[in-house]
């Protein structure tokens, strides 16, 4: 009789390792963060800090010359980003999706970008656009296109569409995976009676295709908008921000006032980026919960 009185515990002492481990690891470096954005904590002058309440958000949104330009690069960053992922992610999805000799092995080594850390893609995509000892250049000037090397990190005009390709050569093959496990779920009936219809083969896509697949396309922009917006590693290692600040997105600003030890400063820009994402990531809340209910 105890034990069934007592029953409606274990669910909760079941979860109760796994809410430790979120409540050390987000909840407190949340409050942590929020109380220090509401400071002057410098770590360079230690005895001079100070509460300083919403100072930092009004002289990041009003005093801050690099802080809106930050995030126009990030929204740009994003978009195109994102974009580029998205169509070259589903045209290889349809690739791999069709049947040919060795599609196992062509499936495993189109995940390779995926897989390797965003510090690595960095410093490769870094020797590859090299002005001096580059791939690039010497692809081009062997093709004719090219009769001396250009430093494209080194250009304001070139450094972020540069980096840009880079992050869409990572995050293709996440959207080709995602895209092809939802393409294998599409009923062949539909394409069946498509046929029967005499539908094109652009017409089955439209029609067809892109609709059975909407809610996965949905779902995997907003999480890659999401998580390309946040994304430190792949651009701070080719760039680092530069040159003149012309690939500094918001994400690389926020780890820069970080590294330079203005940690109030960093804390209420990275308090203010979170709000921003939660508002891209409202439209996927929604869709959970309505699932749900």
């Amino acid at each position: 009789m105890n034990v069934k009185k007592y029953s409606w515990i274990w669910p909760y002492l079941l979860i109760t390792p796994a809410l430790t481990v979120v409540i050390c690891v987000v909840f407190i470096p949340v409050i942590e963060a929020v109380i220090t954005s509401l400071k002057y904590h410098d770590l360079r002058y230690p005895d001079r800090t100070a509460w300083v309440g919403l100072q930092n958000y009004a002289d990041l949104l009003t005093a801050d010359a690099q802080f809106w330009p930050s995030l126009c690069r990030t929204i740009l960053w994003a978009i195109f980003g994102v974009g580029f992922q998205f169509l070259l992610g589903f045209v290889l999805a349809l690739v791999l999706n069709a049947r040919f000799r060795f599609r196992g092995i062509v499936r495993a080594a189109a995940m390779v970008p995926w897989v390797t850390p965003g510090v690595l893609i960095g410093l490769i995509w870094r020797w590859l656009y090299d002005g001096d000892y580059g791939v690039i250049n010497d692809l081009l000037k062997r093709m004719g296109f090219l009769t001396r090397g250009i430093a494209y990190l080194s250009r304001v005009d070139t450094a972020l569409p540069a980096a840009i390709v880079s992050v869409v050569w990572q995050g293709v093959p996440f959207f080709a995976l995602m895209l092809l496990a939802a393409l294998q779920g599409v009923s062949t009936e539909m394409y069946e009676a498509a046929d029967i219809d005499g539908a094109t083969a652009w017409q089955k896509l439209i029609y067809v295709t892109l609709p059975s697949i909407k809610n996965t396309i949905f779902v995997t922009g907003l999480l890659r908008v999401i998580w390309v917006a946040n994304s430190v590693d792949v651009i701070f290692n080719m760039t680092e921000g530069g040159p003149a600040y012309s690939t500094q997105t918001l994400s690389v600003y926020i780890f820069n006032k970080g590294n330079a030890l203005d940690l109030g400063y960093a804390s209420a820009m990275a308090l203010l980026m979170a709000a921003l994402l939660l508002v891209v990531a409202i439209p996927y809340l929604k869709m959970n919960f309505r699932e749900e209910g």
